[in-house]
């Protein structure tokens, strides 16, 4: 295969507006049919519309400000930006610790069917029976995978996954006569995800992080850590270097004779799953990614959902409602029973077309297919791994899970740094990895290729940038060149935010339209 950037990638460039700057005054986008005759009261029968069906109280005194567009122009518009986009049905999205693999067009299609989207979260729970079983059955998969004893779907991210298991930890303190003075740390490696950190603090923990040694934790330092003011340690296996963490019973110990609890990151579950389940490492917090795992799509922040799977010590503590099943009538309902529970953490019951869609793919895949997810996903990484650590710099030990995280660091002497190398990347229609993570590799690229990607498509990635470590470093801090956007002035974008239509009207008031 031979790497030809001029025969290669180039996305479509479009000087395309946003929908507030298109339009004028009477485009319609869709046209609704006459009101049938008697349905609205003292109207001309000529002047019925749809619009008459609203009562008064529940109308605008204002028509807000939308854009008015007709139905052509609205087609043209998103399919010019999709023309614009990259995504995982595009090329390969190798972005390390995020785990964006290709979802299964099956799930899509079932989770888009009327008896589920049309579903209303008040609805009384006999006429969702079928809902409530999806919810069930996802509850006791999740467990079985994770080895738990319960799990709740609620959590509506990874985050928000992370923080409800904060929030089980303090109540499970609390319950055993633990205050917060004394129970207030928290730790982690240095090789963390930073929403861990954030999700502690959030919960009202103090932070205390521990060095790595060869990229696994350090049982010294962890050990001088521990005391009887830790609630937790948070811990991701396999890590984010994507090394297996083979001292994790060792760890679950000497933190449970602390008195505290051992808390599952489940980001790196792909790599895992099938093979060894967290609770029987002895982790009593275990959390899953259903929109990384699971392949459900989470790409431009969401949707996402993050359930939490505990042990039989911290079940009572779950958020309510969990879903159970009535032993008699075999009927599914939602069990707000649970006293001493923390409470809700998101309205209703979790995002449920996610849910479906997770629910959709385990289905798919069996027990054997989560097996061979997660044996493929180590040998793709391993593969690309060992063809690239000759020209770029692998650090800490050799054997890797899903992910592995190399150094561009040796390219600094020539000027050039891993952002280069990533804009870079797409000029050839390759995603970039996650790059300057984690925190504890120089110049970090973090590549989980996953299991979607042919040994082709591996092949091509690799030569890539093996090509790249020998361009020319001008070419390199230009890119990149056959994208829709070119370089961006990044300091500039992260000073000058406009995140909002209306922040954009204002800056364009006193500045005119923005240039850059």
């Amino acid at each position: 295969m031979t790497v030809d950037e001029s025969t290669g990638f180039h996305q479509a460039k479009y000087r395309e507006p946003i929908l507030f700057e298109m339009g004028a005054p009477g485009r319609v986008g869709i046209t609704l049919p006459k009101l049938p005759a008697g349905i609205v009261k003292d109207k001309d029968e000529n002047d019925k519309s749809f619009q008459d069906l609203i009562p008064d109280n529940l109308r605008c005194t204002q028509p807000p400000e939308l854009p008015e567009l007709s139905a052509p122009e609205v087609v043209r518009h998103y399919t010019r930006l999709s023309q614009m986009s990259y995504g995982v049905d595009t090329n390969t999205y190798p972005l390390g610790s995020c785990t964006m693999k290709y979802t299964p067009k099956l799930c899509m299609e079932l989770s888009s069917l009327p008896g589920i989207t049309e579903l209303h979260p008040n609805q009384p729970a006999e006429t969702v029976q079928g809902a409530l079983k999806i919810m069930y059955d996802l509850q006791n998969i999740l467990a079985e995978i994770g080895g738990v004893r319960a799990v709740t779907l609620q959590p509506s991210a990874g985050a928000q996954g992370e923080y409800t298991g904060m929030l089980i930890t303090r109540a499970y303190h609390e319950f055993n006569g633990g205050s917060d003075e004394v129970r207030d740390q928290v730790i982690l490696p240095d090789t963390a995800h930073g929403t861990n950190p954030a999700s502690a603090v959030m919960a009202g923990y103090n932070i205390v992080e521990i060095p790595s040694e060869n990229g696994c934790v350090d049982l010294e330092a962890l050990e001088n850590a521990l005391s009887e003011r830790t609630a937790a340690f948070m811990l991701t296996n396999p890590n984010t270097l994507g090394i297996f963490e083979d001292d994790v019973l060792k760890i679950a110990e000497m933190v449970h004779d602390a008195g505290a609890l051992l808390y599952y990151d489940g980001a790196n579950l792909n790599a895992i799953m099938g093979w060894v389940r967290p609770g029987d490492m002895g982790y009593d917090i275990v959390h899953f990614n259903l929109h990384k795992t699971f392949s459900t799509p989470h790409g431009g922040g969401g949707p996402g959902s993050g359930p939490i799977g505990v042990s039989q010590k911290l079940e009572k503590f779950l958020p309510v409602p969990v879903v159970a099943q009535d032993e008699k009538t075999k009927n599914y309902y939602l069990d707000y029973d649970l006293p001493n529970s923390i409470g809700k953490v998101k309205g209703f019951y979790g995002n449920f077309n996610v849910l479906v869609k997770a629910y959709i793919y385990l289905r798919l895949m069996g027990g054997e297919g989560l097996r061979d997810i997660a044996e493929i996903a180590t040998l793709n990484s391993n593969y690309m791994k060992e063809k690239l650590k000759g020209v770029y710099e692998l650090p800490y030990k050799d054997l890797r899970k899903h992910e592995f995280v190399l150094s561009g660091s040796m390219f600094k002497d020539k000027g050039v740094r891993t952002l280069d190398i990533a804009k870079r990347l797409m000029d050839y229609g390759l995603h970039a990895p996650t790059i300057y993570f984690p925190l504890i590799v120089d110049e970090a690229l973090m590549i989980e290729p996953t299991e979607n990607e042919s040994k082709a498509e591996l092949d091509r990635y690799i030569e890539v940038l093996l090509k790249i470590a020998e361009e020319d470093p001008e070419v390199l801090h230009s890119a990149p060149h056959n994208t829709s956007v070119g370089r961006i002035d990044e300091i500039y974008a992260a000073k000058n935010l406009l995140l909002s239509w209306r922040m954009y009207k204002a800056k364009c008031s006193v500045d005119g339209k923005p240039t850059r």
